[in-house]
C-alpha cells in the first residue's frame, strides 16, 4: 500500500467538478484508492463518497492506493490535487 498526505488548495475545495474529474481518474487505474480526512474516508473512485469528506481550502488528507497500479496511481491523484484540479484558481 501507498500513502501520502496532501492538502486541498483550489478555492471551492473538493466541489462537485473536482470530486468528478478525480472520479473519473480513479477509475482509470486497478487500484483501490481511499481518501481520509479525520474520521471520514471515500472511495476516490465515488463521487458522492468524496462530496460527503466536506474537504474545503487548506483541508489536510491521506490518500492510500493499492492494488497493481497503486503508485501510479497515488502519484495521478496527489498531481491532480496538488494541480488545483487543473481549476484557474
Amino acid at each position: 500500500m501507498f500513502k501520502r498526505q496532501v492538502t486541498i488548495s483550489n478555492k471551492l475545495g473538493l466541489h462537485a467538478r473536482a470530486a468528478t474529474k478525480l472520479a473519473i481518474l480513479a477509475a482509470d487505474f486497478d487500484a483501490e484508492i481511499t481518501l481520509v480526512q479525520g474520521e471520514k474516508q471515500a472511495n476516490a473512485a465515488s463521487v458522492l463518497g468524496l462530496l460527503m469528506l466536506e474537504s474545503g481550502i487548506g483541508k489536510m488528507m491521506t490518500v492510500t492506493a493499492k492494488g497493481p497500479d497503486a503508485e501510479a496511481a497515488l502519484e495521478a491523484v496527489c498531481h491532480l490535487i496538488n494541480a488545483k484540479f487543473d481549476e484557474c484558481c
